[in-house]
C-alpha cells in the first residue's frame, strides 16, 4: 500500500496541473485591431486620414502605404492599407470583393500577452482554431457563436514612430442575434463582463457593453437588429468607436481637416459626449468620450472607463 501512495499522488498532482493549465485563461488587454471592407478604397482612405488626422500629425495617404503584418487566410482579398494609431492599435481597409458581403465587418483582433497559451486554452474548450495557410506563433482566429471572426495577437507598443493617430479605439459593435450564444463565449469562455447596458427606452435592451477582462475596451452587442435590415441599419451597427477626451475640440479638427458632415455631438444614453461619422461604405465611425457627463439610463456602469486601471 505504502509503495502505491506515491504514484497515486503523482497521478493526482499531474491531474490538478493539467486541469489548471486548461482553466488558466491568458489575459485579454484589450481591442489591438479592427478590420474593414471597402468597395472604394480611395475614398475610404480620404476618409480615415480625415477623421484621423489631428494638429502636427501627417494628412498624406503614404501613411497607409504598408501591408499589414496581421497573418492569416483572406479569401478574395488583401488587406493593403494599414493605419498604426499611437495607442499600437491598427485599422485596416480590405478591398471587397466583386460582390460585397453585406456586413463589411471583417475582424476584430483582441491583445493578449501569450498568443500560443490563449490558442492551447481554446482548443481545450473545443473552439476550433482557424487554419491558416501560414502558421505564425503571433496571431490566430477563431469564429463566434455568430460567425464573427475574432483574431489574436499581442499588443503592439504604443507611441511607435510610425503611429500618427492620437485616438484609440475603445469599442467595436457587432449584430448579434442570439446574446446567450455569445454570452458563452465572450464571457464564459473569455471572461469578459457586462460594462454597461441600455436602449432606446428605459425598459428595454437594445445595446451590451461586454468588457474585456484585463482593460477597458469593450465590445458592443446590438440587439433587436431586423433580418431584413438594409445596408445604411448595417453600417450602423456594426462600427468601431474612437476615444476622444474631448468631443467638441474633436470636431473642430474634424471640419480643420474637411470632414463637412450634418451630423451634432450628442449626449447618449450611456452619457457619454458622441459624434457618429459615416465613411463611404455607411460603416458608422463613432467617436466619443472616455468618461460620462451625465448619468446614463438603464444600468450603472459596472467597470473603469477608458484612462482607468481597470
Amino acid at each position: 500500500m505504502n509503495r502505491m501512495l506515491p504514484s497515486l499522488v503523482s497521478v493526482i498532482l499531474c491531474t490538478s496541473a493539467s486541469a489548471q493549465e486548461e482553466r488558466s485563461r491568458p489575459p485579454i488587454t484589450g481591442i489591438a485591431a479592427v478590420q474593414f471592407y471597402s468597395t472604394n478604397m480611395n475614398s475610404a482612405r480620404s476618409f480615415y486620414t480625415r477623421v484621423m488626422s489631428g494638429e502636427g500629425t501627417p494628412s498624406d495617404a503614404c501613411r497607409w502605404c504598408e501591408r499589414s503584418s496581421i497573418g492569416g487566410e483572406r479569401p478574395m482579398t488583401t488587406f493593403p492599407f494599414l493605419m498604426q494609431l499611437s495607442s499600437g492599435q491598427n485599422l485596416v481597409l480590405a478591398t471587397a470583393p466583386k460582390t460585397p458581403p453585406s456586413n463589411l465587418f471583417y475582424e476584430m483582433v483582441l491583445a493578449t500577452d501569450d498568443v500560443q497559451a490563449m490558442k492551447k486554452y481554446l482548443a481545450a474548450k473545443k473552439i476550433p482554431i482557424l487554419k491558416m495557410r501560414d502558421s505564425s506563433d503571433e496571431y490566430f482566429a477563431v469564429i463566434d457563436p455568430e460567425g464573427h471572426r475574432i483574431g489574436f495577437r499581442r499588443p503592439t507598443n504604443a507611441s511607435t514612430p510610425r503611429a500618427w493617430s492620437n485616438l484609440r479605439i475603445i469599442h467595436v459593435g457587432f449584430v448579434v442575434r442570439d446574446p446567450d450564444a455569445e454570452d458563452r463565449f465572450y464571457r464564459d469562455i473569455l471572461g469578459f463582463h457586462v460594462y454597461w447596458h441600455g436602449g432606446r427606452k428605459d425598459d428595454e435592451t437594445s445595446w451590451v457593453d461586454m468588457q474585456v477582462p484585463d482593460g477597458t475596451d469593450w465590445i458592443e452587442y446590438m440587439l433587436n437588429v431586423p433580418a431584413n435590415a438594409d445596408h445604411h441599419t448595417l453600417g450602423v451597427m456594426n462600427h468601431m468607436a474612437l476615444g476622444v477626451p474631448d468631443i467638441h475640440a474633436a470636431e473642430e479638427q474634424l471640419r480643420k481637416n474637411g470632414w463637412s458632415g450634418n451630423e451634432q455631438p450628442k449626449v447618449g444614453r450611456d452619457g457619454k459626449w458622441q459624434l457618429n461619422l459615416y465613411d463611404p461604405d455607411d460603416t458608422r465611425v463613432e467617436l466619443m468620450e472616455f468618461t460620462p457627463t451625465q448619468k446614463p439610463c438603464c444600468s450603472e456602469f459596472t467597470g473603469p472607463h477608458p484612462g482607468q486601471h481597470p
